[in-house]
């Protein structure tokens, strides 16, 4: 055990700290991921979850437009036919899918409990990667840190956590729904990094948002409709902010910090979510925070960076579907 605390400590101190200049970024985006997720975990209590996503996505799909129209030296419109393929199959699974998902388990999980189980996600992603791409397999050192990892999971779900205020144990739908978020949002980073890697970043997150958003938005639209006669100027402005900060903003952001900083870098703001989310939960949502809580949350953190510290290449957190 002394081993492994020394091996996040190591790991902790060559990502923290390896650039002063990167901690600013690294707790900005942090902060934008956090607050979005309990942005999100307020807006399902006006918006229907399938109308609030398809909404969101939609505003970001606009952002990413003019960034095309404002700026064409810089961004070209993307016209490969494989890439359109590719991304779009990634807007499907990695974008459409476990958003829909994750955004729906808050009606059940406060923002802090979700923001705590979305941290194992790069746990997901090395078991994956150990069967779709051939030089990521799992070692015994990422073993030892994915048993954390999910052994912080299954502490919160076996007791039944849910950090809503008068609710003694969570729906279970709650964490059935996260943890196919989970499962979608992660194997796409898999997917990623088999077919997209040649790819420009920001032509990638863009269509992989106009997809998510064609999916989403017309579905949506014939399963659920569109009641907005419950949304108060406050829950319009909150999904104005979970659109072009949290989504827009954020993927901007997050492909700053891996070209400016690295990926080692972008990944430590996945120790810096939970940590707002559970902050902003309890101020502005009144949500709990208990100790089965913050047990499970430094056993998933110490199983992350144990993942990290023996990772070949760091994973960095996903950017937008899982919030």
């Amino acid at each position: 055990m002394c081993g492994a605390l020394l091996q996040v400590r190591r790991t902790l101190r060559a990502g923290i700290f390896m650039s002063t200049k990167s901690i600013p970024y690294i707790v900005l985006l942090g902060f934008v991921f956090g607050s979005t997720l309990v942005i999100s975990r307020f807006s399902v209590g006006q918006f229907a979850p399938s109308t609030y996503v398809g909404l969101r996505l939609s505003l970001a799909s606009v952002a990413f437009l003019l960034m095309y129209a404002l700026f064409p030296r810089r961004y070209t419109w993307p016209k490969d036919r494989q890439l359109w393929l590719r991304a779009g199959i990634l807007g499907v699974i990695g974008t459409a899918v476990p958003m829909t998902f994750i955004v729906s388990s808050l009606q059940y999980l406060s923002s802090g409990v979700a923001s705590i189980l979305l941290t194992t996600g790069p746990a997901i992603t090395v078991i994956l990667a150990h069967f779709f791409l051939s030089d990521e397999k799992l070692t015994r050192g990422k073993s030892f840190g994915v048993i954390l990892a999910l052994g912080g999971t299954a502490v919160l779900a076996l007791s039944g956590e849910s950090g809503l205020p008068d609710v003694t144990r969570a729906n279970p739908l709650g964490y059935i729904l996260m943890i196919i978020g989970i499962l979608f949002g992660n194997s796409s980073a898999v997917f990623l990094r088999k077919y997209l890697t040649s790819y420009h970043v920001y032509d990638v997150a863009a269509i992989r948002m106009f997809v998510a958003a064609l999916i989403v938005m017309p579905l949506s639209l014939l399963f659920v409709g569109l009641d907005l006669s419950q949304v108060t100027q406050i829950g319009y402005t909150a999904l104005l902010y979970a659109a072009f900060v949290g989504t827009f903003g954020g993927m901007l952001l997050f492909v700053y910090n891996i070209k400016k900083f690295g990926a080692t870098a972008s990944a430590m703001s996945a120790y810096i979510i939970p940590v707002v989310a559970v902050i902003l939960g309890v101020l502005f949502l009144g949500e709990t925070v208990t100790a089965v809580m913050l047990a499970g949350m430094v056993l998933i953190i110490i199983g992350i960076a144990i993942i990290n510290r023996y990772q070949r290449i760091a994973i960095p957190v996903e950017p937008m579907p899982l919030d």
